[in-house]
């Protein structure tokens, strides 16, 4: 066999087994033997370079990028209305049912909890892959998009077509990846579809490629053919022969009480997936009646997504754990039977303070009712009633620390009980933890056990010593390499300059969180102008209290405070001086956050805000101007609403600011 046969035969065979692996989940070959040809294949590739074609598997593994470039969608992405109740789904449908005749056709489809990329496919070879963005502009990240091996680079059709689909990490993955991330100490995501886009937007696509993720396409943009499919179920069907992977719970439904029926089915049969799914997609079949149905400036009018709402269950509550936080605040935390809550098992969940638990008169043994705030945060609802209750003990609040044992005190009448002993280890670590957080100084590789490693060994007794760590200290700490090592103070180095806000945010004064420290930067400019403040300049801030101004002030003025401000500026931690707003399209106007944002995470849209001139809170009231709602928006936006304030949605806040 001629050489270039063996290769285009390995590269088929290869292919072949790609799509039997990670579209049908059914594979035909061994790894050993799949390995073989693999090897093979990247051996003639490489004494024969003529012969590497863009679909060969070999291809899949990419480079280092320096950025992503935009990238225009010849189709916009739309977003999708959002539906909570089985009466508004009855709404939608009737309103279509009225022009369009009884008993319209829908499918239904998972709503994978992922992100959403647009593919393009030239006579069957996949070309470019872009991120959904705005919906009118995203990043190619064709490159990365590569190395997802349920994307096939070659169709088993030579056709012209644009799909769309949704990039997910397996949860199985995603438990996967965060002990590896414990394991070196680094920080972990917070779910799959974090995990999924910290992968996905890697600069460099050899670590997207290690990540595992995946996709399941729900969309067919197709050209006008007389054989084209007619429906979007036999469309779906169409992108399944071509070798793309789809969902295998899709299901066409008669009418809108069968697509009811299969909401409820999967109320609670989704959490058994190994995928995270927060809703189902109800889309009308008829691609004739989705054309003249058409959008509305923001979604399209044939489709809609019902989501599935937060999950409550009971449990046994064995005991009442106490943590003690940065700024020494006793914290309760409910130790509880393990449970399975909104697809994971809950075995803690914070109870807030002892005022708290008084109010709902928690009790050790009690049953207790508990729900996933914004599903994702799992909380102590109610104590449920029953013969027992009333004959377990009453929880009382602790006079000495858990950690240190010094006696705890009140502040000003606050909730709150706290610990004012500087040496505490818990409330220390606490403090050091928070100080290489993402919300403050940023510091990757740094996370909890390895702080606690470095302190237990005493190579640092406060956040400041963090700068004085050499590699050779942190090849000490177990299972540590030369190379985590070396990535740990890198981290650490390329901490130094961060924004005036985030060293603010990292000093934890009381009072004083990401908000906040955003004012008193863009305010004062420096660190030397905040020491040099009298407190009048604090007291006459917008929003600021008495006892914040006072916090800041005392802060300033404190020696301690004052040594260790010219300990960091000797070690080089050397924020630079704070500059003007870019432009001032939003000056004057103050936005509050609320819910996931699909195209950028709440503090990349902060600080888009406030590039822009505007301000951010972390509160709703009648001074907001704009309340930007993702999805699973919280209270915020029940406030927002009976105050009047008006709510943007993702699009048209990007309209706002690109006008």
């Amino acid at each position: 066999m001629m050489v270039i046969d063996r290769v285009k035969f390995l590269r088929d065979e290869i292919n072949k087994h790609n799509y039997n692996y990670y579209v049908l989940d059914n594979p035909t070959v061994s790894d050993f033997d799949y390995d073989k040809m693999f090897a093979e294949l990247k051996s003639l590739e490489v004494e024969n370079p003529d012969l590497i074609t863009p679909d060969s598997p070999t291809q899949r593994v990419g480079s280092v990028s320096e950025k992503f470039f935009p990238y225009t969608h010849k189709h916009r992405l739309y977003s999708l209305d959002n539906t909570y109740s089985y009466e508004d789904l009855a709404k939608w449908y009737e309103r279509i049912t009225k022009e369009y005749g009884d008993n319209v056709e829908l499918v239904c489809e998972l709503k994978i909890d992922g992100l959403a990329i647009s593919l393009t496919y030239e006579n069957g070879l996949f070309t470019t892959g872009v991120t959904r963005g705005d919906g009118i502009t995203g990043e190619n990240i064709t490159t990365n998009l590569k190395t997802i091996k349920a994307i096939p680079l070659k169709l088993f059709e030579d056709v012209d077509i644009e799909v769309r689909g949704e990039i997910y990490m397996p949860k199985t993955s995603f438990e996967k990846l965060n002990e590896e991330s414990l394991a070196k100490g680094e920080k972990l995501f917070a779910n799959p579809r974090n995990a999924a886009a910290g992968s996905l937007r890697q600069l460099d696509s050899s670590i997207t490629a290690k990540r595992d993720l995946s996709m399941f396409t729900y969309t067919a943009i197709l050209g006008e053919a007389a054989d084209a499919p007619k429906t979007h179920y036999d469309s779906i069907m169409y992108l399944k022969k071509l070798g793309f992977k789809v969902n295998p719970n899709i299901r066409l439904c008669k009418n809108i009480q069968d697509a009811i029926d299969y909401c409820k089915e999967w109320d609670t049969k989704r959490f058994d997936l190994n995928y995270a799914t927060d809703g189902v997609v109800i889309k009308v079949n008829s691609l004739a009646i989705q054309e003249d149905l058409g959008f509305t400036s923001r979604a399209p009018k044939w489709a809609t997504a019902f989501k599935f709402p937060p999950e409550e269950v009971t449990t046994k509550l064995l005991d009442i754990e106490l943590n003690v936080g940065k700024t020494g605040a006793i914290t309760p935390v409910a130790v509880l039977a393990p449970v399975h809550l909104g697809g994971s098992v809950v075995q803690r969940a914070s109870l807030h303070n002892f005022d708290e638990i008084k109010r709902l008169d928690i009790r050790i043994g009690d049953t207790v009712l508990i729900k996933k705030a914004a599903e994702i945060i799992p909380k102590v609802i109610k104590v449920m009633d029953t013969p027992e209750h009333n004959s377990l003990p009453e929880v009382n609040p602790p006079e000495y620390c858990p950690s240190c044992h010094s006696k705890l005190v009140t502040i000003n009448g606050e909730v709150n009980l706290y610990c004012t002993s500087k040496n505490c280890s818990q409330q220390v670590t606490a403090q050091i933890e928070y100080w290489a957080s993402k919300e403050a100084m940023d510091i990757d590789k740094i996370g909890p056990a390895v702080i606690q490693q470095l302190y237990d060994k005493k190579f640092i007794s406060n956040a400041v010593d963090l700068y004085r760590l050499t590699v050779e200290d942190f090849m000490q700490l177990d299972l540590v390499q030369e190379k985590s090592a070396t990535n740990m103070y890198n981290s650490i180095q390329a901490s130094k300059n961060r924004p005036l806000a985030r060293l603010l945010t990292a000093f934890s004064i009381k009072n004083v969180g990401k908000e906040t420290a955003d004012i008193l930067a863009n305010e004062f400019k420096t660190l030397d102008n905040l020491k040099n403040a009298d407190k009048e300049a604090f007291d006459a801030l917008p929003g600021f209290g008495e006892k914040t101004a006072a916090a800041i002030y005392d802060f300033f003025h404190d020696k301690e405070n004052l040594k260790m401000l010219d300990t960091l500026k000797s070690l080089g931690v050397i924020p630079p001086e704070v500059k003007g707003a870019e432009s001032d399209i939003l000056d004057g106007k103050t936005f509050v956050l609320t819910g996931t944002l699909k195209n950028m995470t709440r503090d990349e849209a902060g600080a888009l805000i406030k590039k822009m001139g505007g301000k951010t809170s972390s509160s709703v009231s009648k001074n907001t101007s704009f309340v930007l709602a993702g999805e699973n928006p919280g209270s915020k936006l029940d406030k927002a609403e009976k105050l009047g304030v008006i709510i943007l949605t993702e699009d048209e806040f990007f309209d706002m600011i690109n006008k």
